[in-house]
């Protein structure tokens, strides 16, 4: 598996990643490529997110995104968000998760944050494991407020 930089040409089977599991299938809409489209040529063009995919045999079957946050707190410390974890559905079990967010966690300290955090969904019971496993603590309650 090669980890790697995600292409304008990968936005199709990230999205299809995004969609296929119970909750992505109610919030994405793989049919219309074009706000996804305006969403990579953002994230492609920001000098502190990097949108990356796991390829194997010429096919996409991960991907992940990595976002750096300066702030004040803990001395002025920055800290990484990983978002969007996800693994094709016929690569699951094979250790490509993990293996993505090692390069995460260490893409991150090579940046120089001090802190890797993420947030899952309270539904994702085997996720929540997953990152347990990775050594990540279930630290902090979260809060989100949609505005559309």
């Amino acid at each position: 598996m090669t980890i790697r930089r995600a292409t304008a040409e990968d936005v199709p089977a990230i999205v299809a990643m995004l969609a296929d599991d119970e909750l992505g299938a109610l919030r994405e809409s793989p049919a219309d490529l074009a706000p996804y489209e305006r969403a990579f040529a953002a994230i492609d063009a920001s000098g502190h997110e990097v949108l990356v995919v796991a390829e194997q045999d010429g096919a996409v079957v991960g991907t992940l995104q990595l976002t750096v946050l300066h702030g004040l707190s803990r001395r002025g410390a920055s800290r990484a968000q990983i978002e969007a974890v996800r693994v094709a559905s016929t690569s699951r079990g094979e250790g490509l998760g993990e293996r993505l967010v090692r390069w995460a966690v260490e893409e991150a300290a090579a940046r120089g944050c001090a802190i890797v955090q993420l947030t899952s969904d309270k539904g994702r019971a085997d996720a929540h494991r997953f990152y347990r496993r990775l050594g990540f603590a279930q630290s902090h309650e979260g809060f989100k407020l949609a505005l559309s």
